[in-house]
């Protein structure tokens, strides 16, 4: 008689223990291959998209019309935010990231299965772009809907943790396009690899549908998302609600505020990645395998780093770590590009791996920040639209403006710049939430 009282609490702890892993593995499970797909697009730009659907008289001009093409998907993005945001604040976080994935699996093998401008002329190009803004629309819809999924779920205290391992999926998504891609390249020839070998990497995507459907099958709907409907359903009885609307209304401060507190980690992650393998192979003359080998061994690194921040943001606040990261990106800025420039990998390799540092000092604890800015009925829309908007303002267009800077000036001191700008614009943003944060 004595033990039975116990047993039932213990049991439905271990249950919800259980959930609670299930669900955060699926939400990281979820964001990788989501990364993967949207991350080996800009691989292929930098590399052989410019040649093959963008025709033109200098091998630059190529590679401006290939980003211009990966900026678009990034453009797309906050449509897909406030799409799934919308729907996702009254309609659940599942069914969400549910669509999401299955629109990424089909741009990403559309992509793959594409016929190039050689075969089919201007259509190709064209197509691309749409397949990219669905790539773009997926991803934007995937983020908030995969990193709700986790933190709400999370136990009290450990809201940062479980945010990281969504923020995991990105490194997890770099070094697996960048395995894929040179597993690709080394199994084929020059001309091969050119021909159809870049392909292979898109045809992986397909996977994406399987894991959508375990999620649609298996996974619960968040806890505080119930409890948030509940007290919506009883809110719209006597008037007409829009998460949209009262983040618009009442929060657009907020939004812009987490937008440009984020802006240079994105800005900076995608110029490391895409911007800096173009310049490497293109303008330094650096082994295209080698190149990619030091970006997949850097993101190995952030499995580590991504977590461990975020866990520290647990014990000492999300802001305090979140603003060393941005200060030290804009102290790295300059010293990674004179590391870069002098043409060797061991340099290479090092000014990316402590900017790479900086970056998961940042990331790690940016989603159980983004989270906690907002209440749970219009979180997944105000988390989502913050973190689109730096993606416009930073990710998307990092590596076009990356070779323009460096098409004008001739030295890649003008990136170091422009990340730098970028960086005073995160830190400002930074002490206006710090403020809000001590004044509540």
């Amino acid at each position: 008689m004595d033990t039975a009282p116990s047993a039932l609490p213990d049991s439905t702890t271990r249950q919800n223990t259980r959930n609670r892993r299930k669900v955060a593995t699926a939400a990281a499970l979820a964001s990788a291959v989501e990364w993967y797909d949207y991350f080996v697009f800009g691989i292929a730009a930098a590399l052989v998209l410019g040649d093959l659907y963008f025709p033109a008289g200098s091998p630059s001009a190529g590679v401006l019309a290939s980003f211009a093409t990966f900026a678009v998907g990034f453009l797309a993005r906050p449509l897909g935010g406030v799409i799934a945001g919308q729907l996702g604040d009254k309609r659940g976080r599942k069914p969400m990231l549910v669509l999401a994935l299955v629109l990424m699996g089909v741009a990403t093998t559309g992509i793959g299965l594409l016929p190039t401008y050689a075969t089919i002329g201007i259509a190709a190009p064209v197509l691309l772009v749409v397949l990219r803004v669905m790539q773009g629309i997926a991803v934007g819809a995937q983020w908030g809907g995969a990193m709700l999924l986790a933190t709400e779920y999370a136990p009290e205290g450990k809201r940062g943790v479980y945010g990281s391992v969504v923020q995991l999926g990105v490194p997890i998504g770099v070094v697996t396009a960048n395995s894929v891609f040179l597993l690709a390249g080394a199994l084929t020839s020059e001309s091969a690899f050119a021909s159809w070998g870049w392909r292979v990497p898109f045809l992986v995507g397909l996977l994406v549908l399987g894991l959508a459907w375990y999620i649609h099958t298996r996974v619960e709907e968040t806890p505080e998302f119930r409890e948030a409907e509940r007290a919506l359903a009883e809110k719209e009885k006597g008037e007409k609600n829009s998460p949209l609307r009262t983040v618009l209304r009442g929060h657009l401060g907020t939004v812009f505020l987490a937008g440009g507190s984020f802006a240079v980690n994105t800005a900076t992650f995608y110029i490391i990645i895409t911007g800096v393998l173009d310049y490497t192979t293109r303008e330094l003359d650096m082994e295209r395998g080698a190149v990619l080998t030091v970006s997949l061994c850097v993101s190995l690194t952030q499995l580590v780093l991504i977590p461990a921040a975020a866990a520290l943001s647990d014990r000492v606040g999300r802001i305090r770590i979140y603003g060393f990261g941005a200060a030290g990106i804009a102290l790295w800025a300059v010293p990674m590009f004179l590391l870069i420039d002098t043409g060797s990998l061991l340099w290479l390799a090092v000014g990316t791996f402590v900017a790479s540092c900086f970056l998961s000092i940042m990331y790690g604890p940016q989603a159980a920040l983004f989270a906690e800015l907002f209440t749970p009925e219009m979180r997944y829309t105000g988390a989502s639209l913050g973190y689109q908007i730096a993606a416009v303002l930073g990710g998307g267009l990092a590596p076009f403006v990356m070779v323009l800077l460096l098409e004008a000036t001739g030295t890649s001191m003008s990136v170091s710049g422009y990340i730098i700008g970028l960086a005073v614009i995160a830190l400002a943003s930074i002490k206006v939430l710090a403020n809000r944060a001590r004044s509540r």
